[in-house]
C-alpha cells in the first residue's frame, strides 16, 4: 500500500486508506500494545483525522505514515510461514537448483493460461534491469557501506521489483523481494550494519530472483509451459529473518527449519550513520525519455535504410545520370546523398547501446572468483559509455567471461606470491573500451605473471603443432593459446585449464569480423586488444579485383597491402609459396586458385599482396588489383549458399553488381580446386 495519494490534491484518499487499514487491523491479530499495533493505530488515526478535516496531508506527514506502514508490513511478512511448494504427478519443477544433503524448502507457483503474457514478459525484461542495478549497487556498498544514495537506489529497485510481482500475483517473488527490501530498510534506518553477511544475503537473493525470472522467460518462450516454477529459497529466507532479528547467521549450510514467531522490529545496532559525503564509483545519469519497441521493427528499419543507400548509389552512378551536365541536377543529387547518409547514420545509431552492461557483469564475476581462490583482485572499468551494435554487445559476453576467468585463475598471483615479487598483494585488471580507427577497441590488461612464451612453445612442440627446429615470433607463440584444447595449466580446475575457453574467444571475435592481439611480459602482466567493427550491418571493406570478379576484404582484418619485389617471394619445400614481409615469412595464398577463377596475374610481383589476420597466423592474399576502400551494407547469402565456405556475406555495389565478402580465415583453409581433382 502506498501513501502517495494522501496529497492535498486528493481529499478522498485519507478516508479510503483509513478504511483499508481498519480491515487490516482486524485481520492482523497484533497483540494490543505491541509496536506494530501502535504503528497501525497511528496510521488509522492520522488518516481519519485528515479525512475529517476534508484536506490532504503535508509531505512530511505522508513520509512518516509511510515509514510506520513499512514497519507494519515487515511484521506481517515475517509472521507469514513460507508455503511449501505443491506439485502434482511426475511434473518436474522448473528452475529449481539441484540440492545435496538436506533438501531446502522451495516456494513455487504455476503460470496460468489466463495470465497476461505481455505483462509477464515486460516484468521479466524490467526485472533483469532492476536486478542488474541491484548487483552493481551492492558491489558499491561492499566497498562503501555508508553511501546513502546507492543504498536508496538498491532499496528502490527491490521495492519496484516487489510491486511488479505483487501486481501479477507472483507471491513467492513478492515475498522474497520484501524480505530483501526489509534488510535494506533496516540499514536505511541505522538498525543494521551492512557487513559481509548482509552483502552475501542480498546477492544470493538477487540470484534467486534471477532464477525465477529466467524460469518465467523460458515458459513464456514455450519451454515447459504449465509446469511449476520452483526455486530453493527456504534456507535463504531463514537467514534473512535471523539477520533482521539480530540473531547469529546460521550460514548457508546450517539453517534450521524452525519457524520464528512474528518478531519485533530489529533493535538498532551500533552502526555508523549513512552519509553521501564520500562518493562511490557510481555514475550520475542524465534523465531522458525512452520508448520501448520491438527489436524486429528496428532491424527492419535498418534493413530498409540499407536498401535506400544502395538505391541512391545506383541512381547517382547510373550511366544516363553521369552523362548529364545539369548543375541543378548535380546539386539535388548531392543533397539526396547528404540526407541519405544522415538517415543511415541515425538509423544505425538506434542499434547502438553502451557496452556498460557487458562490462558490469564482470564485476560480480571477478569478485566471486577472487573470493573462491583467496586472491585479492580489483577490476577497473573505463569507457563503459562507448556505444556499439547491440548484437555485438550480446556476443561479447562469452569472450569477456573466458578472458576474465583466465586472468583471475592464471594471470593474477596469490597475495603471498605477489608480495614475494615486490608487488602489492592486490592484483589489478583493467577493462577499457574506446573508439579507434572507425571501430571499437576493447582492452583487457592485468598486472599478473604474464604469459610464458617458452612454456607455450614447448607445449606446442609436444603436441606437434610446431616443429622443434622452428623459431616462430613471440606474437605467433602467444596466439597458440587460442587453439582448441591447448592449455599449459598443470591442473584442471572448475574455472579453467581444459583449453577450451580461449578457443571460444577467438571463434566469437572472428564471427564478429574482429581481431585480437596479445602483448605480454614476464611478471608485468598481459594485455589483450580486441578490435571490432561498430556494427554488423555495415562493413568497412577494401574492394579488390581478381580476374573479372570483385571481392571485399574487411578492413579490420587487413594488416597492410604491398606490391612485392622479386627477392621477397620464394618457395619452401612442403609449405608452398611464402613472402618475406618485415623479416617474417608469411604463407602466400593465391585467391584465384582458392576460388577456382582465372586471374590476370601469374607473377606475384605483378599483383597486390594483402597481409591479413587468419586465425592464429597471418596470411598474404594475392589479388590482381586494389580498387579502393568502400563502406557497404552486408547482405546474407541465403539458404542456397548455406554450405559454402570462405565467404561471410555479400554486398551490392553502386553499379548494381554483387561483391562477395571474404572471410580471410576460412578462405585460407580452403583446398584449391586443382588439389581436389588431383
Amino acid at each position: 500500500m502506498e501513501m502517495a495519494f494522501l496529497a492535498p490534491a486528493n481529499a478522498s484518499g485519507p478516508s479510503t486508506i483509513a478504511a483499508a487499514l481498519s480491515e487490516l487491523r482486524q485481520a492482523s491479530h497484533f497483540p494490543p500494545g505491541s509496536e506494530s499495533a501502535q504503528d497501525l493505530d497511528a496510521c488509522i488515526g492520522a488518516c481519519e483525522q485528515a479525512a475529517a478535516s476534508n484536506q490532504g496531508m503535508e509531505q512530511a506527514q505522508i513520509e512518516q505514515l509511510q515509514a510506520r506502514f513499512e514497519r507494519v508490513a515487515n511484521a506481517l511478512y515475517l509472521a507469514q510461514p513460507a508455503q511449501p511448494a505443491q506439485t502434482t504427478g511426475s511434473e518436474e519443477p522448473i528452475g529449481a537448483d539441484e540440492q545435496q544433503g538436506t533438501p531446502q524448502e522451495t516456494a513455487g507457483f504455476v503460470l496460468k493460461p489466463d495470465d497476461d503474457l505481455e505483462l509477464l514478459n515486460e516484468f521479466c525484461n524490467e526485472g533483469r534491469e532492476l536486478l542488474a542495478q541491484v548487483e552493481q549497487g551492492v558491489l558499491v556498498l561492499e566497498e562503501n557501506p555508508r553511501h546513502k544514495d546507492t543504498l536508496n537506489q538498491v532499496f528502490r529497485a527491490f521495492h519496484t521489483f516487489k510491486g511488479g510481482a505483487g501486481f501479477l500475483g507472483i507471491e513467492p517473488i513478492q515475498h522474497l523481494s520484501h524480505q530483501l527490501e526489509s534488510l535494506l530498510d533496516a540499514a536505511r534506518r541505522d538498525q543494521l550494519v551492512i557487513d559481509k553477511t548482509v552483502i552475501e544475503l542480498i546477492l544470493a537473493g538477487g540470484d534467486a530472483l534471477q532464477q525465477y525470472v529466467s524460469a518465467i522467460s523460458k515458459q513464456l518462450g514455450g519451454q515447459g509451459r504449465g509446469q511449476p516454477i520452483h526455486v530453493a529459497t527456504g534456507q535463504l529466507l531463514e537467514r534473512v529473518q535471523a539477520c533482521l532479528l539480530g540473531d547469529p547467521d546460521p550460514g548457508p549450510g546450517q539453517a534450521q527449519t524452525h519457524k520464528s514467531p512474528a518478531p519485533a522490529p530489529a533493535q538498532p545496532s551500533p552502526a555508523q550513520s549513512l552519509s553521501p559525503s564520500k562518493p562511490a564509483p557510481a555514475r550520475s545519469e542524465t534523465l531522458a525519455s525512452y520508448v520501448k519497441l520491438d527489436t524486429r521493427k528496428l532491424d527492419a528499419l535498418v534493413d530498409l535504410m540499407g536498401e535506400l543507400v544502395i538505391a541512391q548509389s545506383m541512381v547517382v552512378q547510373h550511366r544516363l545520370v553521369q552523362e548529364q551536365r545539369d548543375r541543378e541536377l548535380e546539386r539535388h543529387l548531392r543533397q539526396l546523398s547528404r540526407i541519405t547518409t544522415d538517415l543511415q547514420r541515425n538509423a544505425m545509431s538506434l542499434r547502438m547501446v553502451p557496452i556498460r552492461s557487458a562490462f558490469q557483469k564482470m564485476t560480480r564475476l571477478v569478485r566471486d572468483l577472487a573470493a573462491a581462490q583467496n586472491k585479492q583482485v580489483c577490476l577497473h572499468l573505463s569507457g563503459e559509455d562507448t556505444e556499439l551494435d547491440r548484437n555485438i554487445v550480446e556476443e561479447l559476453a562469452d569472450p569477456l567471461l573466458h578472458m576474465m576467468r583466465n586472468a583471475v585463475d592464471h594471470g593474477i598471483e596469490s597475495p603471498d606470491e605477489r608480495v614475494a615479487k615486490g608487488k602489492s598483494a592486490q592484483g589489478n585488471i583493467h577493462l577499457h573500451a574506446a573508439h579507434q580507427g572507425g571501430g571499437i577497441l576493447i582492452r583487457m590488461r592485468d598486472d599478473g605473471k604474464g604469459l610464458d612464451a617458452g612454456r607455450i612453445l614447448a607445449k606446442a612442440v609436444q603436441k606437434g603443432l610446431i616443429a622443434a627446429e622452428e623459431a616462430p615470433a613471440e606474437s605467433t607463440v602467444f596466439n597458440l593459446i587460442f587453439l582448441p584444447g591447448f592449455s599449459t595449466a598443470e591442473t584442471v580446475t572448475d574455472v579453467s585449464g581444459r583449453g577450451v575457453g580461449m578457443d571460444v574467444v577467438r571463434g566469437n571475435i572472428a564471427r564478429l569480423r574482429g581481431r585480437i592481439d596479445i602483448e605480454s611480459a614476464p611478471d608485468q602482466g598481459t594485455t589483450f586488444d580486441i578490435f571490432l567493427p561498430l556494427t554488423l550491418a555495415i562493413i568497412d571493406g577494401m574492394l579488390v579485383g581478381v580476374g573479372q570478379e570483385r571481392f571485399i576484404l574487411p578492413t579490420l582484418a587487413i594488416r597492410e597491402s604491398l606490391r612485392p619485389r622479386p627477392h621477397m617471394v620464394s618457395s619452401v619445400q612442403g609449405k608452398g609459396e611464402v613472402i618475406s614481409v618485415r623479416d617474417k615469412l608469411i604463407p602466400l595464398v593465391r585467391l584465384s586458385e582458392k576460388l577456382g577463377i582465372s586471374s590476370r596475374v601469374s607473377d606475384p610481383c605483378d599483383g597486390i599482396v594483402m597481409v591479413v589476420d587468419s586465425g592464429v597466423r597471418s596470411r598474404a592474399l594475392l589479388v590482381d588489383s586494389l580498387i579502393g576502400k568502400q563502406e557497404v551494407v552486408i547482405k546474407p547469402l541465403g539458404h542456397a549458399f548455406r554450405g559454402q565456405q570462405g565467404m561471410s556475406g555479400a554486398a551490392i555495389l553502386g553499379d548494381g553488381r554483387v561483391a562477395l565478402i571474404i572471410d580471410p580465415d576460412a578462405v585460407s583453409r580452403l583446398p584449391s580446386p586443382a588439389a581436389l581433382h588431383a
